[in-house]
C-alpha cells in the first residue's frame, strides 16, 4: 500500500520523505499522548480484578422495535435493492456486496420467488457517478417451514451476493447494485477497500459488537458505533433475535421452554431478519461487516434444518480462506489476520474445523500480519452467572492450538455484559496468553446480565448452562484461591474488568506492537472523550 510504495521512492522526493516521516511521528505521538493521559497497557498487568456494578438509575433493557418502525419498514418498490451490505473477502483486492429484492412471504402456504427473474449486478468505479465496471453474482431464496398447526411459514425475498475482484487496496469506490434490465438499481453508495497486508498498514478503526437485536438499546448502540466511524465491523453473533419476537410478544423470555412448555418447536419470526437488514443498511452498505453465528441463529425448522437464514443472508470468505463451511473462515485486514470460528458446529480436535484452523494458522506469516485475532460467539472465559463454563468443551478442544500459535486477542459475545480478561491460558495467568474480551452487550431483548458467578448464592449448579451444541465439560477450579470449587468466591484473578452495561468496542491497531482497545458504554454517547474501559494491548512475541 502507501507505505510500501513510498519506501521505494523516499530518497527521490523530499516531499515523500516528509510525508513518510510525518506518519511515523503521528503514530509515536499517539503513544506519547496516551502515556500523558495514563491509558494503561497490558505490560503493566496482570491487573487486580475490578467490578463496576450495574447503574440502578438505568433500565436493564428495552422492548423490541415494532415492524412498522421507520428504521425497520420497507422503503423501496418490490424489485429494487434493499438490505444492502458489504463483507470483506480474504484479501483487500476483493469485497462482497449483498442485497435483497422482492417481497418476502409469510403464512400457512407460501410459494418461493424465482431467483432467475432478477439479475445480480454491481456497477462501480473510483469516481462519483461514473460506474464503469460491472460484476455479476448469484442469488437464492430460502424458506423457514414448520409442519405444525398455527405456526407461520416464511419464504424470503431474493438474496443477491456479488464478489467484486481486482480492486485497488486503500481506495474509495462508488457503486450501485440491482438489475439494469428492470431499471431497478439502488441509489449510489461508497466503500473504501482496506490496505494491503503489511506490518505498517492497518484498518483505521474496527468496531466490535455482539448480541445486538432490534431494541431501543440496539438503536443507541448502532448510532454510537456509526458516530465512531469504523472502517470495518466484527459482529459476534446473535444478530436479529428473530427466534424470540413472535412467541414472546417482543418482550423476551429468559427460559423459552419454561415460558412455552407445549411448543412443538421454537418458532422464529423471519420478517425480523428483513427488519434487521433495513435497520443496519445505512451503516453496513458503506462499512464491511464480518459475522459469526450465535445460538439465536440456529433457528431449527422442519427436518432438523438449522442456520438457514444466517447461511443465506451473509456472504463470508469461506472458499477464499480454504474453508468448506461458512461457520468458520479467515481473512486479512491490513496487518491483522482474523480467524472466525464456529461454536455450533464440530470443534473436536480431530474434526474438520480444527483441521482447517491448524492449516490456516500454519500459513500465517507474522512478518506480514503481526496481529492474530480470533472471534466466536460464546466466551471461554466469563465470570458472570449467565453461560458460566457453558462452552468449556470447546475451550478444552481448541485453546492449546490458539496458544501454540500466539493468538493476541479473542473477542466473544453471548453474555450480555462487558468483561476484559488479563492474559490467561488454561485458567492460569500467563503473559503469553491472549487477551479475551467479551462484548455481548449490544442491546438485545434479553436485558443486560448483572449477576456474577462469584456473588453469594449466584454460582450456577453444574447442571445449569447447558450448551445448545456439543457436550458438557464443567470443571472445578484446579489451582489458586478457588481450588476445588466450581465457582470462585470473589472475582477471578483472570478477570481484569467487568461491567453490566450495553455498548460496543473499538480496536485501533497503531503498529505491529501496540493496539488501543476502547469499550464505549451506551450511556456515554452524549459525553465527549468518554469511555467505559480503555487499554493498550501490547504484543511481546520475543518473550513468548
Amino acid at each position: 500500500m502507501v507505505v510500501d510504495y513510498y519506501s521505494k521512492q523516499l530518497w527521490c522526493s523530499p516531499f515523500l520523505l516528509f510525508f513518510f516521516l510525518s506518519a511515523i511521528i503521528m503514530e509515536e505521538m499517539k503513544l506519547i499522548i496516551s502515556t500523558a493521559n495514563q491509558i494503561p497497557t497490558t505490560l503493566e498487568g496482570p491487573f487486580p480484578p475490578v467490578t463496576r456494578r450495574f447503574d440502578p438509575s438505568l433500565r436493564r433493557g428495552s422492548d423490541d422495535l415494532p415492524m412498522d418502525h421507520p428504521r425497520l419498514r420497507k422503503r423501496v418498490p418490490p424489485m429494487f435493492p434493499e438490505q444492502i451490505s458489504l463483507a470483506l473477502s480474504s484479501q483487500p483486492t476483493s469485497i462482497w456486496v449483498s442485497w435483497v429484492t422482492g417481497d418476502a412471504l409469510i403464512g400457512s402456504n407460501v410459494i418461493p420467488l424465482e431467483p432467475s427473474t432478477v439479475n445480480s449486478e454491481v456497477w462501480y468505479g473510483t469516481k462519483s457517478g461514473n460506474y464503469q465496471f460491472l460484476q455479476t453474482g448469484k442469488s437464492e431464496v430460502y424458506s423457514q417451514l414448520y409442519p405444525f398447526q398455527g405456526l407461520l411459514n416464511y419464504t424470503s425475498g431474493i438474496i443477491h451476493h456479488v464478489r467484486l475482484q481486482g480492486l485497488e487496496p486503500g481506495t474509495k469506490y462508488y457503486y450501485k447494485c440491482g438489475d439494469t434490465s428492470l431499471s431497478a438499481m439502488s441509489k449510489g453508495h461508497t466503500f473504501r477497500t482496506l490496505p494491503l497486508p503489511s506490518p505498517s498498514n492497518y484498518p483505521r478503526r474496527i468496531a466490535v459488537v455482539g448480541d445486538l437485536g432490534l431494541t431501543s438499546n440496539s438503536t443507541t448502540t448502532v448510532d454510537h458505533m456509526a458516530k465512531n466511524d469504523p472502517s470495518m465491523i466484527l459482529m459476534l453473533g446473535d444478530l436479529s433475535y428473530a427466534n424470540q419476537y413472535r412467541t414472546t410478544g417482543g418482550k423476551g423470555a429468559s427460559c423459552f421452554s419454561c415460558a412455552f412448555p407445549d411448543a412443538p418447536i421454537r418458532e422464529t419470526y423471519q420478517p425480523r431478519w428483513d427488519g434487521w437488514g433495513r435497520f443496519m443498511e445505512p451503516l453496513i452498505s458503506k462499512v464491511p461487516m464480518m459475522v459469526t453465528g450465535g445460538n439465536h441463529e440456529i433457528e431449527t425448522q422442519s427436518a432438523g434444518i438449522s442456520f438457514k437464514s444466517y447461511s443465506a443472508r451473509f456472504a463470508v470468505p469461506s472458499f477464499e480462506s480454504g474453508s468448506d463451511s461458512n461457520f468458520y473462515y479467515s481473512f486479512n485486514a491490513g496487518g491483522i489476520h482474523f480467524i472466525m470460528l464456529g461454536a455450533y458446529v464440530d470443534y473436536n480436535t480431530t474434526g474438520a474445523q480444527c483441521t482447517w484452523l491448524r492449516k490456516d494458522l500454519e500459513q500465517v506469516d507474522r512478518k506480514v500480519t503481526p496481529w492474530l485475532v480470533g472471534a466466536w460467539h460464546p466466551p471461554w472465559y466469563n465470570s458472570y452467572s449467565s453461560h458460566y463454563q457453558e462452552f468449556e468443551c470447546m475451550r478444552q478442544e481448541m485453546e492449546e492450538l490458539l496458544y501454540q500459535f500466539g493468538v493476541d486477542i479473542v473477542f466473544s459475545g453471548h453474555v450480555h455484559a462487558y468483561e476484559r480478561m488479563n492474559r490467561v491460558y488454561n485458567y492460569t495467568l500467563d503473559p503469553c496468553g491472549p487477551v479475551y474480551i467479551n462484548v455481548g452487550d449490544g442491546g438485545n431483548i434479553e436485558k443486560v446480565d448483572v449477576e456474577h458467578a462469584d456473588d453469594p448464592g449466584k454460582c450456577p449448579a453444574p447442571g445449569d448452562n447447558m450448551p445448545e451444541f456439543g457436550g458438557v465439560c464443567h470443571l472445578n477450579i484446579s489451582s489458586g484461591p478457588g481450588k476445588g470449587r466450581f465457582c470462585w468466591d470473589k472475582q477471578p484473578e483472570w478477570s481484569a474488568f467487568r461491567e453490566s452495561s450495553f455498548g460496543h468496542g473499538i480496536l485501533e491497531v497503531v503498529n505491529a506492537t501496540y493496539a488501543l482497545w476502547t469499550w464505549h458504554r451506551n450511556q456515554d454517547v452524549y459525553m465527549e472523550q468518554s469511555s467505559g474501559d480503555q487499554i493498550y494491548i501490547v504484543r511481546e512475541p520475543e518473550s513468548c
